[in-house]
């Protein structure tokens, strides 16, 4: 697998999480050749970039993808005037999200735990969908605009 098919993998699996857990979806754009990511547009048209530079490590890549996409997602969720919470934390919501991080660094899962307690919710991508995720429709790949 190459560095661009290890970011697609990793930004999709966390994509995946985002659908089944947050009501607010992003327009996802590959709108510039020079940037090695995509942009990530919330309903008020604000943006980010997410971008990765693998080193080897698929589960640290995923982590990294996971973190990007997070900022956007609290950042998107309070423009909307949701609680700005996600991924929510099962034994906390609506105190802190879950934190992306990978167990056993060298050959570990990127999964999503408590900061808390530590506590492992689930591998990043097999977030259980919820009722605010329900239902809700990805958004393909697309360049430009």
């Amino acid at each position: 697998m190459d560095d661009d098919e290890e970011f697609t993998y990793a930004l999709k699996t966390v994509l995946r999480d985002l659908r089944a857990q947050c009501p607010v979806q992003p327009d996802i754009r590959t709108d510039d050749d020079e940037f090695r990511g995509v942009m990530l547009y919330a309903p008020d048209g604000s943006g980010q970039g997410v971008y990765a530079e693998p080193d080897g490590r698929p589960a640290m890549l995923l982590a990294h993808v996971a973190e990007q996409v997070q900022e956007w997602a609290v950042e998107a969720l309070w423009g909307q005037g949701e609680s700005a919470v996600w991924p929510r934390c099962p034994a906390h919501p609506d105190t802190h999200p879950l934190a992306a991080t990978v167990e056993q660094v060298e050959e570990g899962d990127a999964v999503w735990v408590c900061p808390s307690t530590g506590d492992t919710a689930a591998r990043i991508g097999e977030l259980p969908v919820s009722e605010s995720g329900a239902g809700v429709s990805g958004r393909a790949f697309r360049r430009g605009r």
